[in-house]
Formats: C-alpha cells, structure tokens, sequence
C-alpha cells in the first residue's frame, strides 16, 4: 500500500512532545497499532506519528478512506475538530485550532459552509493535487466569536486574547505560552509590549514575565484614571476634524461624479 505523508498536513497540528511522543511508541511496541490510519485516497490525515512508529519497528496497522473529503480544506477542518475533542490539547492550542477554522470558513462559498457541517455526498476520495489546485474564493465567515469559544471549549474572552497573542506576541513569547511559563491572560497582555521588550522578559524567566504583565496592567489603569491633558484634546480634535475634512471631500467628489 502506498502511502503519502504531506508535509503541509504534517505541519499543521502542533506535533507531541517528546514525552508525549515516547509515551505513544511505548504503547504501540506493548499492544500494537489499535487504531486505524485515516486516508484520503493515499494521502495520510490522521495518524502520522502511529505511522512513523509503526514504520520504524515495522508493525502492522490497519487504514480506512475518509469518503466524505472533497478539498483539501474538508481535510484540514476534520483534522481540527478531531483534536479540539481530545481532552490533552490545551487552551490556547485550543483557541489556535478554533481560529484556524474561521480562516477557513470564511473563504469558503455558501455550498461549500454547509457541507463542512455535515459529511459530503460523494462516492470516493478526491483526487490531492485536484483539490490542491482549486481556487479559493471569498465568502464572509459563518462562525461568531462566541460559536468558535463554544466549539473550542473555551471563552470567547479567551479566544480574543489567543488572537492577540498571534497577531502582536514574539515568537518568543508564543512558546512560553504553549510550554505553560505564562498563562494566555498575561501574555496578552505582554504582548502588547515592544518586541524586544516582550523577546527580555522571557529570556528573564516566569516571575520576569509576571512583573512585566502587572507593569503593562498598571500602566493601563493609570491611563484610565488621569485626566486628558489640554494637548491631547486638541490633537485628538485635529485628528477628528482632518478625518471630516477628508471624508468631506471625498463625498463631494462622488456627487460631482454622479452630476457629471
């Protein structure tokens, strides 16, 4: 039997940790390969590190064709809903997932939004570099903010500061959140923090980053607390009228165009 690893799927779901990894080879050398590789077509999707064991030690195992994959995004949604229901994967890996599942839906059309929610009618595996080669195409996304937190199992609170965490954190400061040095709350918090200050408060460890995140915190409150200066009022008032102004203009040449 032929079988393909794709680095691409491979690649997106966090791997296990050595131990977790070690644990798994453990298992499989004592009872054997239990549970069945799924493919599509000969594409690998799920059971890539039971694949690399049982290739090593040379054990048997046993697959099943997933029929209900049509594109490549039917693949990667049904890998992030396996491992949003296993209970090892952590919050914030959660809320990764969960967010990754709103990129893909949101470029989906409408037909293809409602075959993600229930299994496809189709008679066979789609062929890999077919659905490989389809085109995208933009749609506005189906899930809320509340919907992903609920099918993650976490806050939608959390899922905010998840999204911050990747939009503005060092990678740095991602790692210390996924090894559990600091709790996805403060890292949100931090990473609002330049990044060479965010790359020093890891190096200097999890009280460096406790310190820092109370800083940031404190900072904020005083913002909220002090008066706006008379300076600030008026740059904030120039601000206000400059947009006007533009917005103005804008409006009038729109009409001229219409009058023409």
């Amino acid at each position: 039997m032929n079988i393909t690893v794709n680095e691409e799927l491979l690649a997106y779901i966090d791997p296990l940790t050595p131990d977790e990894h070690a644990a798994l080879e453990r298992s499989i050398l004592a009872e054997g390969c239990r549970d069945a590789l799924v493919l599509w077509g000969e594409v690998l999707v799920d059971g890539h590190n039971r694949y690399g064991i049982c290739q090593k030690h040379n054990i048997a195992f046993n697959t099943v064709q997933n029929a209900a994959f049509k594109t490549l995004d039917d693949v990667h949604l049904w890998m992030i809903d396996q491992h949003l229901g296993r209970r090892s994967v952590s919050d914030f890996q959660r809320g990764v997932l969960a967010l990754r599942k709103k990129d893909i839906l949101a470029g989906r059309d409408p037909a293809a939004k409602a075959d993600a929610a229930a299994p496809a009618d189709t008679s066979g595996p789609a062929p890999w570099e077919e659905a490989a080669a389809a085109p995208a195409v933009a749609a506005e996304p189906t899930l809320t903010r509340e919907a992903l937190a609920k099918a993650a199992r976490i806050s939608s609170n959390t899922i905010s500061q998840i999204e911050k965490i990747q939009k503005s954190a060092a990678p740095e400061l991602v790692a210390a959140v996924k090894s559990g040095t600091i709790s996805i709350n403060a890292a949100a918090t931090v990473a609002s923090l330049p990044v060479d200050e965010q790359v020093a408060a890891v190096a200097g460890g999890k009280k460096e980053l406790q310190q820092a995140a109370r800083q940031v915190r404190n900072a904020k409150a005083v913002e909220r607390t002090e008066p706006e200066s008379p300076e600030g009022i008026i740059a904030r008032l120039k601000q206000t009228v400059a947009a006007l102004t533009a917005e103005n203009a804008a409006l009038k040449a729109q009409l001229a165009e219409m009058m023409a």
